[in-house]
């Protein structure tokens, strides 16, 4: 029988869409934090937010991928108007929680059992306010999690000792508990787990060291630190194997909610474009117009692949959502750059959007998959019939 919850899909699109309007007068602040602020993540959760990607039976809003993708991308694209940093960080708990278990996989029989209480406990976390996030990338990697070089020493009960360096925590101190990826020592083939990471020191006494804070040029303050673990108690998610089958059937989610955070960046762009550049319009040079007019296709066009990837989740696809989120990457980018040669020189200064957005709108293609990788897989997918 259905656990009963006192969250409506409704209700948290609502609740978005106030935080993100009264955040987005907020933006030129916002736009210069160096950090994440607990107080937002708060407010974000009391919407009923984290329970998105609760299945209904567990007392949740999760119903199924064809028909609960778009409202949970939708409710990013909120956030990413008014946040970008916040809008990433966000989107990590409902990856990594539909990636890691939002799966319709068969466990093995001797596996079943601890599958399900695995589940019911993670799903329990999350209703008593966990946030999840991942931090599977590494150096030399080039992004692919099946890459990794960390290891995990098996203890007892599926839990194992973690050990390795990682990089793009993001929402590292936000988040209650981190997925990664390392082989078993046990094992020919990595697998993912997570780490209850809640009150642990990054000094190393814990198993944690915190290697260099998070420094990036674009989304600032998701705080994507950098750190080694040592002996670290994790958990195996699902069972082994189960990181192979699951993977390619995420990806299809996964394109689509990070490029909906990218969506909402590049509709804040344009918009403070349109009141920025709309007073002066009968004075701009033709290049300018030129540009103007570009950056309206450009951003048009980017609304039309990401209609696309949602339709195709609806009918239950996935396909093209790769190709979807390449060509929104790529958009992004010339459409942010189109708008800073309009505005001019002063989009180098701090205190302005411009700047901001262009670089915030570049991580889309260093998420997972990034580049390289991404046109590996569309490369191959191209000679699918």
């Amino acid at each position: 029988m259905a656990v009963a919850t006192r969250h409506s899909v409704e209700g948290v699109q609502r609740g978005i869409r106030d935080i993100a309007t009264r955040w987005s007068s907020e933006r030129a602040d916002r736009q210069q934090r160096r950090e994440l602020h607990a107080s937002d993540f708060a407010e974000i959760a009391e919407t009923g937010f984290l329970e998105l990607v609760v299945p209904a039976e567990a007392g949740g809003l999760w119903a199924a991928t064809a028909t609960s993708t778009r409202a949970v991308c939708e409710v990013l694209r909120e956030l990413a108007r008014a946040d970008s940093s916040v809008a990433l960080v966000s989107s990590m708990h409902l990856t990594v929680v539909y990636l890691c278990w939002l799966s319709d996989l068969e466990a093995p029989p001797e596996r079943a059992r601890a599958w399900g209480s695995q589940r019911r406990e993670v799903f329990r976390s999350i209703q008593d306010g966990a946030w999840y996030g991942t931090i599977t990338s590494e150096p030399g990697s080039g992004g692919d999690v099946t890459k990794t070089k960390a290891t995990a020493q098996p203890i007892a009960d599926g839990r194992y000792r973690f050990s390795g360096t990682k990089h793009f925590g993001s929402g590292s101190g936000i988040t209650s508990f981190m997925m990664t990826s390392a082989l078993p020592t046990d094992a020919k083939t990595p697998e993912i787990f997570y780490m209850d990471v809640r009150g642990a020191r990054w000094d190393g006494s814990t198993g944690i060291t915190l290697l260099s804070p998070w420094d990036g040029h674009g989304m600032i303050a998701t705080q994507s630190h950098a750190f080694r673990f040592d002996g670290y108690t994790a958990a195996l998610i699902g069972w082994p194997g189960y990181l192979e089958k699951r993977l390619p059937q995420a990806g299809p989610f996964l394109s689509c909610a990070f490029s909906a955070v990218i969506v909402g960046i590049v509709e804040a762009a344009m918009e403070a474009a349109r009141q920025a550049i709309g007073p002066k319009r009968t004075t701009l040079r033709a290049y300018e117009q030129v540009e103007w007019a570009q950056a309206n296709v450009e951003a048009w066009l980017i609304a039309q692949a990401y209609e696309g990837m949602l339709r195709a989740m609806e009918r239950e696809s996935g396909r093209g959502t790769l190709e979807g989120k390449t060509a929104i990457a790529d958009l992004a980018e010339s459409v942010t750059s189109r708008l800073c040669k309009i505005v001019g020189g002063g989009t180098f200064g701090r205190g302005s959007p411009f700047g901001h957005f262009a670089e915030d709108v570049r991580a889309l293609g260093f998420l997972r998959p990034p580049w390289g990788l991404a046109y590996d897989r569309l490369f191959e997918s191209s000679w699918a019939s």
